[in-house]
């Protein structure tokens, strides 16, 4: 007899199996277990379902189902029986059931590892990527159960459910029997299936923000009656950017005669509004949100942004409601941008959306702008559009409760307006996953950080984020190994952004730099060298030089192979009678253009100290220039043509917000090739930031600071464009079963669940498995045994105390070396335990020396947030006191490991230092590719040092090491798409 859901030992609702997910076309659903309270919603959403699809579900005509089939598909023990259903609403659109059977396809229990599978979606629902879903979550919770397979019997006309499979990158084998398709699927994940996988997530999340940015009507969910307020504001911006949707007004304080309020219809409700509409703006008091929420979802709202303020930033209470606020409206599929956000923005000539607080619309760019706070947002828009810079988009996420960094970047990815990337970060809910979308994104395009609350100590009020150790040094590491351009400042942020919007990618870090200015010259050239650049001589051309010379001299340094940008500094020119003339910056901004316009792809900036005019002609001038490649591989040439700028009141006033730090200006050039001379109706032109607008920076700091920038990136673009590889012959000295085999039992002997340290002999056997030798020890608790120590060991040998307070402290006297025979190890361990202490105290060993080298430590952790993290420095104070440490993730290629031990500032000493012999960092290399691949392979290595690493001119001898097993943290990157729970 079949056991009940009551009687199965494993009948408790499996609640994390409960996951919200992203659909193809952007909206939200829920996927959970199927429960015996859901015979209603399962009839209902079967009436739903077209007799064509039922036909393919059961192969006969089958028009309703019977009590016993509803009993059937609604009671499940969770593991040998388990269904899932995908909602909105509350409501089933899609369900999907598994069986567990046997090799003769009857029901059967573990150890059987097959199960057959069947889905059914609601017709209105095909087509949103519902079944893909389906299978990426059933697969993952038959796996938990110990299922290894899936078998499907699919009639040959049900081309969609076989197309499910066959995309799912499993390997499967299909055959033809009794008139159905018989399908085999391998639940085991494959580099194929985590791609397409990947692929589904960006496309879905991508396309979720851009429902978002562009819809084709909004609600202003509590615009007030009278002029003022923050309902009222926006609904004032959105129509003052010409957006080109449609507007509505909602306050259900209207009266009942209002039919307009600014020129828009004005309604009650939503649900007095004969259209569809795609996105509501919330501005009302956080008590009311829920109402306005419910009725959003009731009359289809894709998606919301609520600059509603009382939630997470108000405490525990708060929390609560951000919780419940995200839960309302992903049971509706809606996104949220916010609560307590500043709004968004699209540039785009079709949409002209300004749904924010920011009183002007920047102008049309091609930077994407993400930030977490509203204050950062308002600066930022601020002084974009005081220096004529231009954006394609802007989100201010407030408490980032769903919409987050991440993403913006799979939006950013694929947004054909957007060339840069800018977010301001403080916060990381999934470190792992940004880092993978930023690797990815900044292949194609580069991607700016700022991350605030770096040394706080604590996440941001409102943010939900998971715990992380490590430091923010590591973070920052991680970040740079990803190909993130990450600085400190706004202000750097919009210098380095402006720069690579609006010119191509150095091939190099050589620097050409001319000028008027002899001392600013000098400033400039001392600033790339602090910078790691390799600056030429500074050109003077006096401060009698003419437009005309500065023309000259730039195109002659574009022209030289020499060099890989050009720096120009200017100064006022000074008349006769002493003062400044007026008027050359016009003159000097055109003279610089044309140079640029007849030059090489290099990138150009202006440094200028007080030029009146200058700036606002480089932010006009014109060029005719071609649009020039921005990017170092001519396949990732995406040229375009160059707009200007136009003029007018509405483009000479700064916003009314506070302004931001100074940043550069950046000139527009005028007309690309075969465009008209003078302005023509269409789309508005982009702002100064595409290609050929020369940024202008006030300081010779500023402007260097931000070229080292795009010089590391276009590094990182080259070096990505040949992934490095991890070496086949480590296959052939690991033993990976050996390994496993020792991890499980001496995890199985640990007295704590949450693991515990390896023993020296374990974790020299352990990691022997890798192919990683370590020094053995032996234990010298009086002088005899250090004596049969050593002579067992062999002359010289090491006497050192192991006692935590003095380890690796050879700097307190707790390490003898070079003991060469027995008299002097006597004599050695005497006067240690006459210094120190006794030698319970001490914990002496003894150890056979090394040849001597560069004592130097690598670790590997694993993060629950970021992941595992491989770390090299010099042992001792470089590491300790100084913290030079390099970071990269795991797994580490072998292009990885070269870099990480020369991005250490004291890399030199292991490249032969003042004479000194180099060591043997091949070998170094080697060993950090076999830790690397020991986590990888292990989750529940959880954390590994090797101190002291001896690296000599000729292999090395790892001395130390300490390895700490644990049950593997949860990887929330490798399992079926969800969004964060917050």
């Amino acid at each position: 007899m079949e056991p009940t859901p009551e009687q199965s030992p494993h009948h408790a609702y499996p609640d994390h199996w409960e996951a919200d997910v992203v659909l193809r076309d952007g909206g939200t659903a829920r996927i959970r277990p199927i429960t015996t309270d859901d015979a209603e919603r399962l009839v209902s959403f079967y009436e739903q379902v077209s007799d064509e699809s039922k036909y393919y579900r059961f192969f006969a005509p089958y028009p309703r189902l019977s009590d016993r089939d509803v009993h059937r598909f609604t009671h499940h023990d969770y593991v040998d029986r388990v269904g899932l259903a995908v909602t909105i609403g509350g409501e089933f659109i899609g369900t999907v059931r598994y069986d567990r059977i046997n090799d003769q396809g009857r029901p059967a229990s573990a150890p059987a590892d097959e199960a057959e599978v069947a889905f059914l979606v609601q017709d209105a629902h095909q087509g949103r990527g519902v079944a893909s879903a389906l299978l990426e979550h059933i697969a993952a919770v038959a796996r938990e159960r110990g299922i290894r397979r899936f078998a499907a019997e699919v009639l040959p006309a049900n081309n969609k459910m076989i197309k499910v499979f066959r995309d799912g990158g499993y390997t499967q084998r299909r055959s033809f029997e009794d008139g159905s398709v018989h399908l085999t699927l391998d639940l085991e994940p494959t580099e194929k299936s985590l791609a397409v996988q990947r692929g589904r997530e960006q496309r879905a999340e991508a396309r979720s923000v851009q429902r978002l940015l562009a819809p084709g009507s909004v609600a202003v969910i509590g615009t007030g009656r009278t002029p003022g307020g923050v309902g009222r504001t926006v609904l004032r911006n959105l129509l003052a950017s010409g957006y080109t949707g449609r507007t509505y007004a909602v306050n259900r304080a209207f009266d009942e005669g209002l039919a307009t309020l600014d020129g828009v219809p004005a309604h009650r409700s939503l649900g007095e509004i004969d259209e569809q509409v795609d996105l509501a703006v919330i501005a009302v008091p956080a008590h009311r949100v829920p109402e306005a929420v419910a009725d959003c979802g009731e009359h289809g709202v894709q998606g919301l942004v609520v600059l509603s303020a009382g939630y997470a930033e108000r405490g525990a209470e708060g929390r609560e409601l951000q919780r419940e606020l995200v839960r309302q409206a992903r049971s509706y599929g809606m996104r949220i941008i916010g609560p307590n956000a500043f709004g968004i923005i699209n540039t785009a000539e079709s949409v002209r959306l300004n749904a924010s607080l920011a009183p002007e619309s920047p102008a049309r760019g091609r930077i994407g702008l993400f930030t977490q706070s509203g204050a950062i947002g308002i600066a930022l828009l601020s002084g974009l559009h005081r220096r004529g810079a231009g954006l394609s988009s802007f989100i201010s996420a407030g408490n980032r409760a769903d919409v987050s960094g991440n993403d913006f970047l799979q939006y950013s990815f694929e947004d054909p307006d957007t060339d840069v990337a800018l977010l301001y970060l403080e916060s990381l809910g999934n470190p792992r996953k940004f880092n993978r979308l930023a690797r990815r994104t900044a292949a194609v395009k580069p991607v700016v950080v700022v991350k605030g609350a770096r040394h706080s100590g604590s996440t941001p009020p409102g943010h939900a984020v998971p715990v992380s150790r490590i430091p923010d040094a590591t973070v920052s590491a991680l970040m740079r190994q990803a190909g993130v351009i990450r600085v400190d400042t706004v202000t750097e942020m919009v210098d380095a952004g402006l720069l690579l919007a609006g010119q191509p990618l150095p091939a190099g870090p050589r620097v050409a730099i001319l000028g008027n200015s002899e001392s600013l010259g000098l400033l400039t050239y001392d600033a790339c060298l602090a910078e790691g650049l390799r600056p030429r001589p500074p050109i003077d051309l006096t401060t009698a030089a003419s437009p005309q010379d500065f023309r000259d001299a730039l195109a002659e340094a574009l022209a030289d192979g020499t060099c890989d940008a050009v720096i120009v500094t200017a100064i006022p020119w000074v008349g006769e009678n002493g003062e400044a003339e007026t008027g050359d910056g016009q003159v000097l901004a055109a003279a610089l253009h044309k140079a640029v316009a007849g030059g090489s792809a290099k990138p150009v900036a202006v440094v200028h100290v007080e030029i009146g005019g200058l700036a606002e002609a480089l932010a006009a001038a014109s060029s005719t220039a071609a649009p020039r490649p921005r990017t170092v591989t001519p396949a990732a040439d995406r040229p375009r043509a160059a707009t200007t700028l136009p003029t007018g009141p509405d483009r000479g006033t700064a916003p009314a917000t506070p302004a931001a730090p100074e940043a550069p200006t950046t000139p527009p050039t005028g007309p690309g090739p075969g465009s008209p001379a003078d302005p023509q109706p269409g789309p508005a032109p982009d702002a100064a930031t595409g290609p050929g607008r020369i940024p202008a920076y006030p300081a010779a700091e500023r402007a260097v600071r931000a070229l080292a920038e795009a010089v590391k990136y276009a590094q990182w673009r080259r070096q990505a464009a040949v992934p490095g590889k991890i070496p086949e012959f480590l296959d052939d000295t690991i033993d990976e079963p050996g390994a496993a085999a020792l991890i499980e039992a001496q995890l199985a002997t640990a007295p704590d669940p949450r693991g515990r340290p390896l023993t020296h002999d374990e974790a020299r056997e352990l990691l022997g498995r890798y192919g990683i030798t370590v020094r053995p020890t032996l234990p010298a608790p009086d002088p005899e045994a250090a004596v049969a120590a050593a002579t067992r060991l062999g002359y010289p040998v090491a006497l050192k105390t192991t006692a935590p307070h003095l380890r690796h402290r050879a700097d307190l006297g707790g390490v003898r070396l070079d003991i060469a025979d027995e008299e002097a190890l006597r004599r050695a361990y005497g006067e240690l335990t006459d210094l120190l202490g006794k030698p319970a105290e001490l914990l002496p060993v003894v150890q056979a020396m090394a040849p001597r080298g560069v004592d130097t430590v690598v670790r590997a952790s694993i993060d629950a947030a970021a992941g595992a993290v491989l770390s090299f420095g010099l042992a001792g104070a470089p590491s300790e006191l100084l913290g030079d440490t390099a970071h990269r993730l795991v797994p580490t290629t072998d292009r990885d490991a070269a870099e990480l031990i020369r991005s250490i500032r004291a890399a030199p000493v292991l490249f032969g230092w003042r004479g000194s012999d180099p060591v043997d960092t091949a070998a170094l290399e080697e060993l950090l590719l076999r830790l690397s691949r020991l986590v990888d392979d292990h989750p529940e290595v959880v954390s590994v040092a090797l101190e002291p690493v001896v690296v000599a001119p000729h292999g090395l001898t790892v001395l130390g090491a300490s390895v700490r097993l644990a049950p593997p943290p949860v990887r929330s990157d490798l399992g079926p798409r969800r969004l964060p729970n917050y």
